[in-house]
C-alpha cells in the first residue's frame, strides 16, 4: 500500500484529495496537513511514500518544502496538485525532483491516472541488475504520465476551463453574467464552469447586492 500525504490547506479541497486517494486501489492517505510546518512534522513521524502537495500554502511556497526535503534528505516523492502556473514554478518543481504536475480544478479520474501512473513509475525504479539498452534507461528516468488525458465532467471542455480560470484569476471578482460576457459564453455555460471551479474549492462564492431584484453571485479567486 503506498501511503500519502495531502498537503492542502483549502479544507474542502484538501478532503476531496483525501477521498480520491483512498477511492484508488493501492493508495491511502495517512495524514492530512495544511501548512508546510505540520507537513514537515508529520513527515518526521509518519512513513510517507508521496506526497500531494499545493504549492500556494500559507506560510510557505511548495518549492522551498521541496528544497526543505532534499536537503534533509527525505526519501519521498513529491507530486504537485496545484492552481500554480507560472512556469517558473513548473520549472522549479522539477528542479526538485517532483514526479508529476497536476492542474486544478480536476475530476477524481484525472487524478486516479497520475496516482496509477505513479505506481508504475515506482515499480520500474525497484528494478534490478543491468539495462538492456538506452529504451530501458528512458524509461526508467521518464516520470510517471498517464497514458491519456482523463476527460472533465460531461459537458465542460478544458480550452474553456482555462479561459474562465484566467479571467477569475485576473479579475477582483467577477458574476456569471460578467464570466459570459469575458468569454463570449451564455450566462448558463458560465455558470456552470464557475460552480465547477468553486466546488474545487478555488473559488468562494458571496452575494453581490446593489441591483434591484435578487443579487448576484460573485466569484472571487481563491
Amino acid at each position: 500500500m503506498i501511503q500519502v500525504l495531502v498537503v492542502e490547506d483549502e479544507p474542502v479541497a484538501a478532503e476531496a484529495h483525501r477521498t480520491y486517494v483512498d477511492r484508488t486501489p493501492g493508495f491511502t492517505t495517512v495524514a492530512v496537513a495544511g501548512t508546510g510546518a505540520v507537513a514537515l512534522d508529520t513527515l518526521a513521524r509518519t512513513p510517507v511514500d508521496l506526497v500531494l502537495l499545493d504549492m500556494n500554502l500559507p506560510d510557505t511556497h511548495g518549492l522551498e518544502l521541496c528544497r526543505r526535503l532534499r536537503v534533509a534528505r527525505v526519501d519521498v516523492d513529491v507530486l504537485a496538485v496545484t492552481s500554480a502556473r507560472e512556469l517558473t514554478t513548473v520549472r522549479g518543481a522539477a528542479g526538485h525532483g517532483v514526479v508529476g504536475y497536476l492542474l486544478k480544478p480536476f475530476t477524481y479520474a484525472a487524478l486516479r491516472d497520475r496516482l496509477l501512473a505513479y505506481t508504475d513509475y515506482r515499480d520500474r525504479l525497484r528494478l534490478d541488475g543491468d539495462a538492456a539498452g538506452q529504451e530501458d534507461v528512458d524509461r526508467a528516468l521518464e516520470g510517471p504520465r498517464p497514458q491519456r488525458q482523463s476527460p472533465l465532467p460531461k459537458g465542460l471542455h478544458r480550452q474553456t476551463l482555462d479561459a474562465v480560470v484566467a479571467a477569475l484569476r485576473g479579475a477582483d471578482g467577477m458574476s456569471a453574467a460578467e464570466a459570459a460576457a469575458a468569454m463570449g459564453t451564455s450566462r448558463i455555460t458560465a455558470r456552470r464552469y464557475l460552480e465547477y471551479v468553486a466546488e474545487a474549492g478555488l473559488a468562494s462564492r458571496t452575494p453581490r447586492y446593489g441591483g434591484v431584484g435578487r443579487p448576484e453571485t460573485e466569484y472571487r479567486w481563491r
